[in-house]
């Protein structure tokens, strides 16, 4: 992203674009984009956007409808787009609704008039067109950018090919494949190309028995049997494009090429219903657009109906920058709408880096997803992962360099809360995310400057190449966050001025007030190339203003109070090496939640299950089945209660909070309430352990940036200290420790939905000096 300077300034919801009106009002109703606003008084007509927010659009198309009341004819309707009529566009849906994709959009605004009648019964709805490269909402884009298009592999072996411009874009193609018993893989089906299968007088049976170089046949072809009982043949529809200078993907099955299909013929085979599935990672996650997308060929998604979608910007460890992945996620579910019409729902799903995603998504940019089924989950990845990380760093530092006998491995566990005390150096390796700088004679705990691509090696950053690419969460999120003193390094919501590191661990006098004493006094910070320096590390005062208010840490009060979620996961806290996949990211998240809402009623939580859809590992499936129900019963309710009040109704009675004991011969399903500590047999099964900083007194929740700092207090201190103790312990924490119940020292809360940092100038959180 281009180093651009950002000020401090608030542009909230500039309603004068959003919708003009001439005598009949409406506000617009998009399905993707959260809660409706309804008009005061009826209007006799009404135009909506249904494949985006309509400030929103990409690409030159747009699905719209135009709607009429009862007992008026939809055929008086006559619409005009930029004073052109497009009314022989429209198709029929209905006796009151028609609908069409519009193509041909110029860049910029335009004006979609429909009118009934005459002048005094019209609407108006302007829409904003971007390009599809983007961007919309996520500011400048990143530069350098390499495509990675060459080495996009299909599942026939052949690759997308050479970029067609820098945008690294590709004609858009489809492709079928199958899934062969034999070969237990699928496998392209002969000449299936877009090219061929635009003549829409394929027949695939034909077709394949016309091939004699393939040494296979029809019946080569595997078989699904769907949720209904009812068994087709499995072949699979792929659309491969670019949006949004990211490859996407999108699958189903259909196994009738020679089918139109578009939003009002869709495929007999798919029902109705979309799921977007994501990828974890994040180290290496920048300056590319990747060559892989989250799994879309997923046979048990398949067999419930769902059609999948994905794209590279969507895999964390080759974009590791959530608002990028939320723009993308608007962008690509714009395409599938327009292509394929409206899902019922959208469920969203990933595991890792793939819950960062559906998680501030769901909060930040509401209705683009209805559900989300998260795994090994995270609140975001700015606080609670990187807090960690950079703080076991600190720790690695200080135990296997400053002080290598002091402290005893247990003594060293204790001071981190990990469940295993391989996850301090584990950890430490996971900061690699937040260092520029790679150096070959580092150790694994202490690198940095990692990337995906050799393109990319020579061009690091480092003290003889200041302006080279710095390859860190916060410079990937400059837009965000802005640049130190308008220079060429991001500014960065990073901060342990006060953190007592250990605290929890003295007062059960599993470490000594001297162990203590040295441990604060050494641990140190950490410059803005990840040196280990001996000052705390400070916040800049603007990112992690930016950071809460932009929901960059997910606050769970804006969408996510709305949403469906399923939480599940397999335990890892005694995983032998150490893992960062802790229960208490699980619990951070709930936390946040409740502390937003006053419940966690739509957060169900699952731990200890075979996650999987088949029946030697069921549970994966079910959960798909349950937020089936919940999201068709919530949607189905046209009651008068908010939706989030729905949500929490309208939970099936079979889905609960559970974990699973797989000690005994027999699986045992144990429902109930899971929490972070108790003593309950999910407690026993699956103990859930602290993070530094929570050993060091941070709530659970684990959102604050910068804490509020008091005066040293000696009720603090289960323990005694000695005067010279006292001393020195003021000395260390001359201005003061953390006073976490004080909250963040911004002060800064959560600003809204649907947030914009440019182009788009509408709900414009910062204003940005292009």
């Amino acid at each position: 992203m281009e180093k651009g300077r950002i000020n401090n300034r608030f542009l909230f919801t500039l309603a004068y674009f959003a919708m003009a009106v001439t005598s009949c009002s409406t506000e617009e109703t998009v399905p993707t984009a959260g809660e409706i606003n309804v008009s005061p008084r009826p209007a006799l007509i009404t135009l909506e956007s249904l494949s985006t927010k309509p400030w929103l659009v990409s690409g030159g198309d747009v699905l719209v409808e135009v709607s009429v009341q009862a007992g008026t004819a939809i055929d008086l309707a006559r619409i005009t787009l930029n004073d052109d009529d497009v009314t022989a566009q429209f198709i029929t849906i209905d006796s009151q609704r028609k609908q069409a994709l519009l193509s041909g959009l110029p860049e910029g605004e335009s004006l979609l008039k429909a009118t009934l009648g005459d002048e005094n019964q019209s609407t108006n709805l302007r829409l904003n067109n971007y390009p599809i490269s983007g961007p919309i909402i996520s500011g400048p884009h990143e530069q350098p950018y390499y495509c990675r298009t060459e080495d996009f592999e299909l599942i026939g072996g052949e690759t997308l090919g050479e970029a067609l411009d820098i945008n690294c874009s590709i004609q858009t193609r489809v492709d079928y494949v199958f899934w062969s018993d034999e070969l237990e893989k699928f496998v392209a089906l002969p000449n299936s190309s877009a090219s061929m299968l635009a003549s829409e007088s394929i027949d695939l049976k034909t077709e394949m028995s016309q091939v004699d170089s393939l040494e296979f046949s029809l019946e080569d072809v595997g078989m699904i049997t769907l949720e209904s009982g009812q068994t087709l043949p499995f072949i699979v529809r792929i659309e491969t494009g670019v949006v949004n200078r990211a490859i996407y993907q999108i699958t189903m099955l259909h196994d009738s090429p020679q089918q139109t299909i578009d939003p009002w013929n869709p495929s007999p085979n798919w029902n109705g219903k979309l799921v977007y599935t994501h990828g974890g990672g994040c180290r290496g996650g920048w300056y590319q657009q990747g060559n892989f997308t989250g799994d879309v060929m997923r046979r048990g998604l398949f067999a419930q109906g769902y059609a999948l979608v994905s794209s590279t910007l969507n895999v964390f460890g080759q974009n590791c920058n959530d608002l990028l992945a939320s723009e993308t996620h608007i962008m690509v579910k714009e395409r599938f709408i327009e292509h394929y019409g409206v899902p019922e729902y959208t469920i969203a799903t990933g595991s890792s880096g793939g819950s960062y995603q559906s998680h501030q998504t769901s909060d930040n940019y509401p209705g683009v997803f209805d559900g989300i089924i998260v795994g090994a989950s995270f609140p975001d990845v700015t606080s609670a992962t990187i807090f960690t990380l950079a703080d076991s760093r600190l720790l690695n530092y200080y135990f296997a360099g400053l002080d290598v006998e002091s402290f005893t491995p247990e003594q060293q566990r204790a001071v981190s809360g990990f469940g295993m005390w391989a996850s301090i150096s584990n950890l430490a390796r996971g900061a690699a995310r937040l260092d520029p700088i790679y150096r070959l004679d580092t150790s694994l705990e202490e690198q940095g400057g990692e990337v995906r691509l050799a393109a990319l090696e020579s061009q690091r950053y480092d003290s003889t190449a200041p302006q080279g690419i710095r390859a860190t969460v916060y410079d990937h999120t400059v837009n965000v966050y802005g640049n130190v003193n308008n220079g060429f390094i991001a500014q960065r919501p990073l901060d342990n001025l006060g953190v007592q590191y250990g605290l929890a661990a003295l007062n059960t006098a599993l470490i000594s007030p001297q162990q203590f004493i040295d441990l604060n006094r050494d641990i140190g910070g950490f410059d803005r190339d990840m040196n280990h320096v001996m000052a705390r590390h400070r916040a800049d005062s603007q990112a992690r203003k930016r950071a809460l208010e932009s929901g960059r840490i997910l606050n769970g009060g804006a969408g996510l109070s709305q949403t469906p979620i399923i939480d599940y996961r397999t335990y890892l806290d005694h995983a032998e090496g150490g893992n960062i996949h802790m229960l208490i990211h699980q619990f951070s998240t709930r936390q946040r939640v409740l502390n937003e809402n006053g419940h966690a009623e739509n957060h169900v939580m699952q731990i200890g299950g075979l996650w999987g859809f088949d029946e030697e590992s069921p549970d994966l499936a079910e959960l798909f089945r349950q937020m089936d129900r919940w999201i068709t019963a919530v949607q189905g309710d046209s009651s008068d209660i908010s939706l989030s009040e729905k949500v929490i109704t309208h939970r099936p009675i079979s889905l609960n909070d559970a974990c699973w004991d797989n000690t005994g011969d027999e699986r045992i399903k144990i429902e109930e309430e899971q929490t972070f500590r108790g003593r309950s047999r999910c407690n026993e099964l699956y103990p859930a352990y602290s993070t530094p900083r929570h050993v060091a007194g941070a709530p659970l929740a684990n959102n604050i940036v910068s804490c509020q700092l008091r005066p040293i207090n000696t009720a603090d201190y289960a323990v005694g200290f000695t005067q010279a103790q006292y001393v020195e312990l003021n000395e260390i924490f001359s201005e003061g420790v953390c006073d976490w119940s004080m909250g963040d020292l911004s002060s800064a809360s959560h600003q809204g939905t649907w947030v914009s940092f440019g182009p788009s100038p509408i709900n414009r959180i910062y204003e940005i000096d292009y």
